[in-house]
């Protein structure tokens, strides 16, 4: 069944949890979608994953819109958002107003996500009311990663906390139809997802949230560099992968790969005919 942003609204009123993967292609857009995912994001750390940025900062608009047309062509049930990578929506309303336009024209994806509290509910409302569905994005923003000085838990304070919720009561009031909840401790999360009549999505942000995300390259351990806290692996796809790469090479090198099975033959009378 295809997934849409009213069965996020749907799902919060149950209380069913809603599941949401990355993905920032067709090939993985097609296997996360036949696993049920309710969501996938084509997030803007597709400049980590995908291009080996240190950040996301040096993402485009064009970046986004590469990956996210593929993705939807790989997705049939899953709600795909797209996010506004950095620059795409602070400088005005009406670029914002833009840049969503064509994010979502270039790639028909559902929806697009920003970064943001109450500083961006002007800019969400405007989306909204162009006809473009918003999910929010607050708590750690890792497009405010060089003001952080790095990526860092936000909300640890009283006044921290409070400016979470607050954030997350004022993208909901601006018309986004979920909000992201990033790095904070769980009880914030827990208070914002109480507070708000829109689901919260988690991505180490406890287990209180309407649902979560995770990047697929973490939770199928493709990447053994760095763990984050909140990354729980379902998979060592890495070392299968690598394992797989490393026989490839040997089989070829040795001689042994192809064989005559996967090799093409020609009628032998005209093998003859020819030499």
């Amino acid at each position: 069944m295809k997934n849409t942003t009213a069965t996020f609204a749907a799902m919060k009123a149950r209380g069913e949890k809603i599941s949401m993967l990355t993905a920032y292609d067709y090939t993985m857009a097609r296997l996360v979608d036949a696993s049920g995912v309710n969501a996938i994001l084509v997030g803007d750390s597709l400049g980590n994953t995908m291009l080996g940025y240190a950040s996301t900062i040096p993402v485009t608009v064009d970046d986004m819109i590469h990956h996210g047309a593929a993705v939807v062509r790989g997705a049939k049930n899953a709600l795909v958002v797209v996010d506004m990578p950095f620059m795409s929506y602070q400088a005005s309303i009406e670029e914002a107003v833009r840049n969503a336009g064509r994010i979502m024209k270039e790639t028909l994806c559902a929806a697009v996500k920003l970064e943001g509290g109450a500083e961006t509910a002007q800019t969400i409302a405007a989306i909204v009311a162009a006809g473009i569905p918003v999910m929010g994005h607050v708590g750690m923003m890792p497009q405010h990663v060089n003001q952080y000085g790095g990526f860092k838990v936000q909300g640890k304070s009283e006044e921290a906390a409070h400016k979470v919720v607050s954030d997350a009561l004022a993208v909901e009031q601006a018309g986004a139809f979920a909000v992201v909840l990033e790095c904070v401790p769980a009880d914030v999360a827990r208070e914002a997802t109480q507070k708000l009549s829109v689901p919260t999505i988690g991505i180490g942000a406890g287990a209180d949230c309407d649902g979560q995300v995770l990047v697929y390259q973490d939770m199928l351990g493709m990447f053994d560099d760095f763990k984050p806290k909140f990354v729980r692996r379902f998979a060592q796809a890495g070392a299968i992968m690598q394992e797989a790469f490393k026989a490839f090479d040997r089989e070829v090198k040795s001689g042994g790969f192809p064989d005559e099975s996967e090799s093409f033959a020609r009628d032998p009378h005209e093998v003859k005919r020819l030499y």
